[in-house]
């Protein structure tokens, strides 16, 4: 079969302004939770795309950490190339795929640091091995797996079981300005809910053309 040939009818679910939430943040919630009771494999996976000083975009797989009405909160090396990309540019854009439910969801917003003490604390819930792995890995750099697995055993040895958080780890969060729901809808008429600030503290929603 030819790559050209893959192809899929979406038929699972409608999604239409009369039953769609008035505030995104509620209409993720809903959606997530679909999700995890459907037992969608890494419901908390998504794609975050930033850009670099040149204009060059990147995208990669990461997990979301927790959200609310303040944004969507992601841990990582402040050092790694998507950590450099925020330095220079502080809005990036999220995508969930829920592929079970034919659904995406995107969102584009502005990024800054969490607070320390809520670094603090999720990497005080990491498991051990996540912890050591934080000051091990000098993120996006080249290395070689001998050399990584020394770094981390020279890590281990320093700090034993109760390593601090390090310097150039913590937690981003997205505060968006931008959401679209994309619901997957037979013969490609799919379903696009957008929602923009109205500039009243609330949400306008509009449909856009599949």
């Amino acid at each position: 079969m030819s790559v050209s040939d893959l192809r899929q009818s979406y038929e699972k679910s409608t999604l239409l302004e009369d039953t769609a939430a008035p505030s995104p943040f509620d209409q993720f919630s809903l959606w997530f939770d679909q999700a995890l009771a459907a037992k969608v494999p890494e419901p908390n996976a998504m794609s975050l795309a930033t850009v670099d000083a040149t204009g060059q975009p990147s995208a990669r797989i990461v997990l979301i950490k927790g959200y609310d009405e303040r944004g969507f909160v992601f841990f990582t090396n402040y050092e790694s190339r998507k950590g450099q990309d925020l330095l220079g540019n502080a809005r990036a854009g999220l995508l969930f795929f829920w592929q079970p439910l034919e659904r995406q969801v995107r969102i584009e917003g502005r990024v800054e640091k969490v607070s320390a003490e809520e670094s603090d604390a999720y990497y005080q819930s990491r498991p051990l091995g996540s912890r050591i792995g934080a000051w091990a890995s000098r993120q996006s750099q080249p290395v070689t797996r001998a050399e990584l697995e020394a770094r981390e055993q020279e890590i281990r040895a320093q700090y034993g079981e109760q390593p601090p958080r390090p310097p150039h780890w913590g937690g981003y969060r997205l505060a968006p300005t931008l959401f679209e729901f994309w619901q997957g809808r037979p013969s490609r008429l799919h379903d696009r809910l957008r929602y923009l600030p109205d500039g009243k503290g609330g949400w306008a929603i509009d449909r856009l053309s599949p």
